[in-house]
Formats: structure tokens, sequence, C-alpha cells
């Protein structure tokens, strides 16, 4: 059988290859100690005078891998045997609890302490005790567990209550989305609210990815709190949400604009998304910004355009667009098969 001709691609790069050499001969490049040499110094050029990007000479950033598997050890605490690492029974349960708590507690604090050191030398503060720091954070945290735990119990119920597709409360801390993100939101909103650098948004960065749910460890948000399907939903740091509010797909509780100072940068801080009041429902990809009141009981329809307070107990939607019919035809039946 004979070998395929070289497409022109091919072609092309091997007279490129030909042209670059003397003499026109074909030589393949290799990387040499003296290229390997000024190709290093070329990089590390571009490290000077750069500390957004690089982190060198700090070895005390947090871990996000470590961060990660305290989050695993957070949730066996949180929803005890639902991953299956550990087998949690009626005899050993205060055994299996006791060795979570000692480990979080340990792990948690060494990573606190970094994010605290990393703060620290950015800010050129030299008389902070970050260790103390970091082992009161964790601490801290441990104690509130307790309290998320009956919050997520609220939002496991709300889920169940607004979900006529749920067939149990297993099947819902198991597999649904929201509940992984409202349970790391709980988590982070705590190292949040303690000002730990670096660790809250790691965790909710960790929920944004694996769910497509995106919250700001800093939104305060009640509870019996349920996102239904949940993927595209966005709320803001300055975000509060009431008690037994219901939000939909792609809904965005996000801010309408940014002050900036004199020199045009955006202004940290302040208020700037909404507020949700309790028992209110916000359907799917609707959009409410700036820092706007939707009062109790309210309903926004899907893909409504919020940019005003709303009144409690209205329903607000945006108007139907006009839809189009026109009857197939056997022509542009076969056109479409065609395209």
């Amino acid at each position: 059988m004979s070998r395929p001709s070289c497409t022109k691609d091919c072609q092309n790069l091997r007279r490129r290859d030909n042209r670059a050499v003397p003499g026109g001969k074909s030589m393949s490049k290799t990387l040499t100690d003296k290229m390997l040499g000024k190709l290093v110094e070329r990089v590390v050029e571009t490290y000077e005078g750069d500390s957004g990007i690089n982190f060198i000479d700090a070895a005390n950033l947090p871990v996000r891998g470590q961060i990660l598997d305290i989050l695993e050890l957070l949730f066996e605490v949180l929803f005890p045997g639902h991953t299956g690492n550990k087998a949690v029974t009626r005899s050993n349960v205060r055994y299996v609890v006791g060795d979570l708590l000692s480990q979080i507690y340990t792990e948690l604090a060494d990573q606190a302490k970094r994010a605290y050191q990393y703060q620290c030398r950015i800010r050129k503060c030299g008389d902070c005790d970050c260790e103390r720091m970091g082992r009161k954070a964790a601490l801290e945290l441990l104690e509130a567990l307790p309290r998320i735990r009956e919050m997520l119990k609220g939002d496991v119920q709300a889920a169940f209550d607004g979900d006529p597709a749920a067939r149990s409360y297993e099947e819902i801390v198991i597999s649904y989305p929201c509940i992984t993100a409202i349970a790391v939101h709980r988590i982070a909103y705590e190292l949040h609210v303690r000002q730990v650098p670096l660790i809250p948004r790691i965790m909710s960065e960790c929920a944004h990815t694996k769910t497509g749910i995106d919250i700001h460890p800093g939104a305060r948000i009640g509870r019996n709190f349920f996102i239904d399907h949940g993927t595209g939903v966005v709320i803001g740091e300055t975000t509060v949400i009431g008690k037994n509010v219901k939000i939909y797909q792609g809904a965005t509780l996000g801010a309408l604009s940014f002050r900036r100072d004199e020199r045009g940068r955006i202004i940290k801080g302040g208020k700037r998304h909404p507020t949700i009041e309790d028992d209110v429902t916000i359907y799917a990809e609707a959009t409410i910004l700036g820092d706007v009141t939707i009062g109790k009981g309210a309903v926004i329809g899907g893909n409504a355009w919020i940019k005003e307070s709303v009144p409690a107990g209205v329903t607000v939607w945006s108007p139907s667009p006009d839809l189009i019919y026109r009857k197939n035809t056997k022509k542009s039946k076969t056109r479409t098969q065609e395209t």
C-alpha cells in the first residue's frame, strides 16, 4: 500500500523549516543548554516587579488542595456517612466525629495561619500572631458547626418541599448541586465574617467549579434556602437573602455599577447588591441589579430585568414576546433536512 502524500499544510511547514536553516537543509530543533539558559532568563525577567501572579517567597500561602480536603472532612461532619469514606454507626459516631473535628482543627488552623501570614506580608505588619489567629478561626468554625447543620436541615427540607421530583432527603443531600453549593457557602461565610483571607474564596470557587452556582462568601443567606436546578445562578458579595427564598437557574443577584476613584479604579466595598426579603421566588434567568429591595412574598418572573425596588406581595414579569407561527411546507422541510 502506498503511503499517503503530505497535506498542503505539512508541505508548507517543511518549506518553512528549510528556509530557516542555512543551506536549506532540514534540521529538527532541540532544546540545548544555551537555549534553555536564555529562555530561563527571559521568563524570570517577567517576574520582576510583579506581585499579582507570582508566588515566589510565599511558602506561607494556603494550599488549595488542602483546603478542598478540609471541605471533604467538614462534609463528613455535616452529613455523616454520605461520602462512604467512613463507616458511621450509632456505636462509633462519637469516635468518628471526634477524630474528624481534631483533624479539621489541626489542618484548618495551619491553613488559616498561612492566610494571615500572607496578609501580613502584603500589609507589611510585623506584630501579628498569625498562629494564634489561625487557631482561633479554626476553633470558631468548629463551634459554629451545630448551627450550620441546623441551617442545612432547613435547606434540605426546602429542597424537598419545593421540588416535586425529589423522592427523599438522602437523594437531595447526595445528588443536588444546590446543597453542595449552599453547604460550602455556609462554611465559607463563617470564615469570611471572621476576616480570614483567601480561604473563603477558595472554598466558594471550588463549589462554583463543581456546581455551576456562584455564591460569594460574603453574601448573607437566611434559613430554608433553595436553588432549583442551579446552573448559572450568581449571588454577589453584599447580597442579603431572607428566609424561605427560592431561586431558579440562571438568576443573577448582581451589582448595577461600580463607583470609581479619580484614577478610574473601582472603589471596593459598600452595599451594591440586592436585598431579598422573606418568602420571595425568583424564576429562571431573572436579573436583579444594584442595592434594591425585593419585598416580602414578591415573585420575580423569568427573564425579568430589575433595577429598582419591588414592593412586598407583588408579581413582576416582562411582557411576553410576540410569537410568529408559520405553517411548514414540503419545500421548507426538505431544505431543513438538507441543512
